[in-house]
């Protein structure tokens, strides 16, 4: 299989942490479980150079207020694998819910795909997310243009104006909950209480996704649209990207039900 010269972004959006909470740890070792050789031991300096982190748990539960879980990486710029965790704010977040919003980014090699919906999944249940996504980067550049608002010279900002006839999404502000997913992704998380809000699976609808789908321990679905990584210039993946949003029309808040 030739892999294309890309990275995968992953992104889960779980609720905000508790006193004593220890998903951070568990997503840094469901992360390692799920990738075979994966050691999240290294952060990196302002001056980027790489720094281990002999007591790496330990460094993981001294959490920040604002930054949940500082950078870490596998200190391997061959194949550069890093993660980290943040606080989304209330008033920047659906339903006006503080949430832990994390990141990671990863080589798109043979190796990564071959484990990826187990990467995701390990990641989104560790956080208990309530959706996530894993997406080549050069499609979900273009997938962050649904929300993008357009700019006008003179003027206030316009409402976005996605490429490949995409549908406009609203700003995850005005979705009036967080287990509505505000985009499609390559792979989907989606928690049992998302699956309920998008009223998925229907097996007379869904035959096509449940092909590529499964269902996690805790009720939830990691669910794939293309079987090659998302590629937007391929028109099959275009398309079933647009039959996706087609079918689930609470994503990104474009159904009346999810009127903020």
């Amino acid at each position: 299989m030739v892999v294309p010269k890309d990275t995968l972004r992953l992104k889960v959006y779980a609720p905000w942490l508790v006193d004593g909470d220890t998903r951070p740890l568990a997503v840094v070792h469901g992360m390692e479980r799920a990738l075979p050789g994966l050691r999240l031991a290294w952060t990196i300096s302002d001056e980027g150079q790489f720094i281990l982190l002999p007591q790496r748990d330990a460094w993981v539960m001294e959490t920040q207020p604002d930054e949940v879980l500082p950078l870490l990486c596998n200190g391997d710029e061959s194949h550069f694998v890093t993660l980290s965790g943040f606080k989304l704010w209330a008033s920047a977040a659906p339903g006006g819910q503080t949430q832990l919003d994390v990141h990671a980014k990863l080589p798109l090699d043979a190796t990564t795909l071959a484990a990826a919906e187990a990467v995701l999944e390990a990641v989104a249940e560790g956080a208990h997310a309530h959706w996530g996504r894993m997406t080549p980067g050069n499609a979900s550049m273009e997938i962050a243009l649904q929300t993008a608002r357009t700019v006008k010279a003179g003027g206030p900002a316009g409402p976005p104006a996605p490429p490949r006839g995409l549908p406009a999404l609203k700003l995850c502000e005005d979705i009036r909950s967080p287990e509505i997913p505000y985009y499609l992704g390559w792979l989907n998380y989606w928690s049992a209480a998302t699956v309920r809000t998008l009223g998925f699976p229907d097996p007379t609808r869904d035959a096509e996704l449940l092909s590529r789908s499964r269902r996690t321990p805790t009720g939830g679905w990691v669910v794939r649209l293309t079987e090659a990584p998302l590629d937007l210039d391929n028109p099959s993946h275009l398309e079933a990207l647009l039959r996706a949003y087609e079918r689930f029309p609470e994503i990104g808040g474009r159904s009346d039900l999810s009127a903020p």
